[in-house]
């Protein structure tokens, strides 16, 4: 792509690079699907289900969330970007998935070793051991559906297929047999039935790619895990701002306590799902081009929508909570309030992280930022447990805090580094 091209501004920026445009829209396609489907589900098992055993449902949801990125282990960002740098090569491009999924099984194995030993210290979990060892056989599945391959070659439409089709039939399944708290087991087992029939419908789609998964060796996968380490720490310091509040939520609070916030922060995370479509769609883009116009221009389009969204959330929350949860969920509005700033920061935090700074190869200024803010929210948390002030509301300020952190301190990289961009 010639400067020229690189100096238009605006949206006409964007619009010209069409594999962008498409992959934001199927991606966001997916997004949309990732908002129904839940949607679709809390109001039905917030329902069927009592709050204490909606409760058990998202507190091991937290746990899956914990194990599960430690079984990606950041091979979303680099193994998209070892797969497009592969992409002029087939040879090695299809080693690269063998030793990235081979990497991953050794992962999925390390993940089970620990959730025994979680389920053998933790008494939630221990009395709900068949539960949440159903629960991890979606983690272990997800290790076949190879998002970061066909983002790297820029078939999003693959991945949003192989979404659509896994919640799809969990959620169906999920209204014809889940009725009561005696069905709660079937949960996590149709969403395993969903996982594995888009694993099956993602090798129909490897095989059409001509690809033959060769692995190098264990020393390969190794290597991988490695070079993919520093993508593993951000991600897994970032859990810390959602899944970890859960976890300690249900070891302090009732489980009551734990569906307030589940509900709240799935409400939030619904809003922050369409934040990924962009962020995906620009990525391989950013790779190629490392400009700091297109960064610019995407947060001058999409900040304003950001700030009439968190405002309108802000007003609507008791109505949209009665729907999703019933009258019971109303009594969160306070708490939901509380975190909508959230939604304001982390849209810009995003942006400037991977797709920005991470581009440059800054991958350590990424991983140090999130870290940062991790630290100010485990601060926070261990604050709020000695003085006695552990309530979700406090949680819920501390949240909005390290999202403003983050924000601040990549913003204060991305100036320090300015001029490693391309104009």
């Amino acid at each position: 792509m010639d400067k020229k091209t690189h100096r238009k501004t605006g949206l006409h920026l964007i619009m010209k690079q069409k594999n962008v445009l498409k992959n934001i829209i199927m991606l966001y396609g997916m997004s949309i699907a990732k908002i129904v489907f839940p949607l679709l589900t809390l109001p039905y098992l917030t329902r069927v289900l009592s709050v204490e055993s909606y409760g058990v449902v998202s507190y091991v949801k937290a746990v899956m969330q914990y194990l599960q990125i430690a079984v990606d282990f950041g091979f979303m960002l680099s193994g998209t970007k070892d797969i497009v740098n592969a992409k002029a090569d087939h040879a090695k491009l299809e080693k690269e998935v063998g030793d990235i999924l081979l990497a991953r099984i050794l992962l999925a194995a390390a993940a089970f070793v620990a959730l025994l030993g979680m389920i053998a210290v933790i008494p939630l979990l221990r009395t709900n051991i068949e539960y949440t060892l159903l629960a991890f056989v979606t983690v272990f599945l997800s290790v076949f559906l190879f998002d970061y391959f066909f983002q790297g070659i820029e078939k999003m439409q693959v991945i949003a297929l192989r979404f659509v089709t896994m919640r799809g039939i969990a959620t169906a399944m999920t209204f014809v047999f889940v009725h009561s708290d005696k069905d709660v087991l079937l949960v996590p087992l149709l969403d395993a039935v969903g996982s594995l029939v888009a694993v099956l419908l993602v090798f129909v789609e490897v095989k059409k790619e001509n690809i033959a998964i060769r692995f190098s060796g264990v020393k390969a996968a190794w290597k991988k895990l490695r070079d993919s380490f520093v993508y593993f720490a951000s991600n897994m310091a970032t859990t810390a701002f959602g899944a970890l509040n859960t976890l300690l939520i249900g070891a302090f609070l009732p489980a009551t306590e734990v569906a307030y916030w589940s509900v709240c922060m799935q409400l939030i995370g619904a809003v922050q799902t369409m934040y990924t479509p962009i962020i995906d769609g620009v990525y391989p883009e950013m790779i190629r081009t490392k400009s700091w116009d297109f960064i610019k221009h995407l947060l001058m389009i999409f900040m304003p929508i950001v700030f009439a969204g968190s405002a309108f959330s802000i007003v609507v929350a008791p109505y949209v909570l009665q729907i999703v949860g019933g009258k019971q969920y109303v009594a969160a509005t306070p708490l939901f309030r509380l975190l909508v700033p959230v939604l304001t920061f982390s849209f810009p935090a995003v942006v400037l992280g991977w797709p920005t700074l991470g581009v440059l190869n800054k991958a350590a200024q990424v991983t140090k930022t999130t870290i940062l803010s991790a630290i100010v929210q485990l601060g926070g948390l261990l604050g709020l447990i000695v003085t006695g002030r552990f309530t979700v509301l406090w949680i819920a300020v501390f949240r909005c805090i390290t999202e403003f952190v983050l924000l601040v301190s990549r913003g204060w990289y991305c100036w320090k580094f300015r001029r490693e961009f391309s104009k």
